[in-house]
């Protein structure tokens, strides 16, 4: 069995997307996932489970569909990947709370930097499959935009760690 972490897209953010928690444990634990934990209300679980990464993707999105009438954005990484991402954060010495990976399905586009629009003291990076930025003054005051992280979620360092702490727990 391995063991996934599981990020929701615009849930419990800004007043949208509300989804209780113990909803969410409920939907992975009926899907027959094992060692299901959640992780603060915006959306991250962790678990194991015999299945890949696609169809936990797809079974959950179908469920997150039935539950809330309209598509829910799922993530999902191995234990193993999630470390990585940890692991190769470029910006170690910047706040962990005003540094996040943005999470993306898929690889990043070529143009992805030549996009960014808005940007002052934030610094970008890129990953396999996310965006790493660090908010120089925060993110409550940003203008930064990223086009190809529309579809995408992000999560902070600190929250990043805690999740690759409960997934090797499992």
């Amino acid at each position: 069995m391995a063991s996934y972490v599981v990020l929701l897209r615009a849930v419990n953010v800004g007043g949208t997307g509300k989804l209780p928690m113990a909803e969410l444990k409920a939907m992975c634990v009926a899907e027959g996932f094992d060692g299901v934990q959640t992780y603060i209300a915006s959306g991250n679980v962790v678990f194991s489970a015999d299945r890949s990464g696609s169809e936990i993707k797809a079974a959950l999105e179908k469920r997150l569909k039935d539950y809330a009438g309209k598509s829910v954005g799922v993530i999902v990484r191995t234990a193993k990947e999630m470390a990585e991402v940890l692991e190769a954060n470029p910006f170690r010495d910047a706040p962990p709370n005003w540094t996040v990976a943005i999470f993306l399905d898929h690889p990043l586009p070529a143009d992805t930097l030549d996009s960014v629009r808005g940007r002052q003291d934030e610094q970008v990076r890129l990953g396999r499959r996310e965006i790493y930025v660090a908010y120089g003054s925060g993110m409550g005051r940003s203008k930064l935009r990223i086009p190809c992280a529309a579809h995408g979620t992000a999560r902070n360092i600190n929250t990043i760690s805690k999740l690759v702490e409960l997934a090797a727990s499992i």
